[in-house]
């Protein structure tokens, strides 16, 4: 598996990673014990970038995450993210970049995974109402405890970023891209090349929309929260299918899957960037993994911006409540 990094004493970590938000909520009825098969697949594979939260599932899947890890636990470049509050029964409390509630996250992050140390540690939600740089502070404290080694945020807007950054180095920064989530091309992916920092690209296949295996939402369970979201709506979900449907015609052409169509996209935004695709097969997996392999020319380009340029998707990535929480 290739290996990218974005600066000197950055981390090095795999091109492809693994969201394991999916196998512990959000997406369905999951295994635990098929989700830590495909985890130990994954390091066997060389993809070691695995991602987590202490939202998901409301602990569930950094327990879940630990228990993989456990005997191979220096096989994985490990990551997880604080800041979306949720009460033990899974209650939504918002969110905090509080100092006090930074320590106190990390610490319960550290217990539910088994782990003495946290390879980068994210603020998943940039809090408003606290100063960035209070925030930050706190998460550099935890790199000099020895908790976490590398220091990240998630959904910031460029200016937060910088702003972070002349208080610690910010070693990536997570937000959704994918060729129907394009926003980031027009200033974060610059700013974090000019700041050294990884661009860890999260839903790079839209939600597994743009793997082509959704043809209606009757594929979707009743308890899916994509039902929620407005590109999946019955408002708009023909019309991004269509969009699917003209990639799919490419990937054919160029002998891939439409995923790893998606995936080589994504990848070719620049050498600092990453993607974490999530699943819960080993098959997919293997898959995601193949994107590696696939170049893209500069007429295939062409004939994806055509496809899909900024925009084409129907509907926004988030409820306007979750719109409202991004790109702070």
């Amino acid at each position: 598996m290739e290996k990218r990094s974005a600066r000197g004493s950055g981390p090095s970590v795999s091109a492809i990673g693994l969201g394991c938000m999916g196998m512990s909520e959000f997406y369905g009825a999951s295994d635990d014990a098929r989700s830590v098969e495909v985890i130990h697949h994954a390091l066997d594979c060389g993809v070691t970038f695995l991602d987590t939260a202490d939202m998901y599932g409301a602990g569930k899947n950094e327990r879940l995450v630990g228990q993989a890890l456990k005997g191979r636990r220096d096989e994985a470049f490990l990551c997880t993210k604080f800041a979306v509050r949720r009460g033990e029964d899974g209650s939504w409390l918002g969110i905090s970049g509080r100092p006090e509630y930074v320590t106190a996250a990390c610490d319960a992050s550290l217990d539910r995974l088994g782990v003495d140390h946290i390879d980068l540690y994210y603020q998943h939600r940039v809090d408003p109402a606290v100063p960035i740089e209070d925030t930050i502070g706190a998460m550099a404290a935890l790199v000099k405890a020895g908790k976490v080694r590398f220091i990240g945020m998630s959904e910031a807007a460029p200016d937060t970023l910088r702003r972070a950054a002349k208080v610690h180095p910010i070693a990536a920064l997570q937000t959704e891209l994918s060729l129907w989530s394009r926003e980031p091309e027009a200033e974060l992916l610059a700013a974090c090349r000019e700041l050294g920092a990884l661009f860890v690209a999260y839903s790079p296949l839209g939600r597994g929309f743009l793997t082509g295996q959704l043809r209606s939402r009757a594929d979707l369970a009743a308890d899916d929260f994509r039902r929620y979201l407005p590109r999946f709506s019955e408002e708009h979900f023909d019309k991004n299918l269509a969009l699917v449907k003209a990639v799919e015609a490419l990937a054919a052409k160029k002998g891939c899957t439409v995923a790893q169509l998606a995936l080589a996209w994504v990848l070719g935004r620049g050498d600092h960037v990453v993607a974490i695709p999530g699943t819960r097969s080993a098959k997919r997996l293997d898959e995601n993994a193949g994107a590696t392999a696939v170049t893209l020319s500069a007429a295939d380009l062409a004939e994806l911006d055509a496809i899909m340029p900024p925009g084409a998707a129907e509907g926004t990535r988030y409820s306007e409540q979750g719109m409202a929480s991004v790109n702070r």
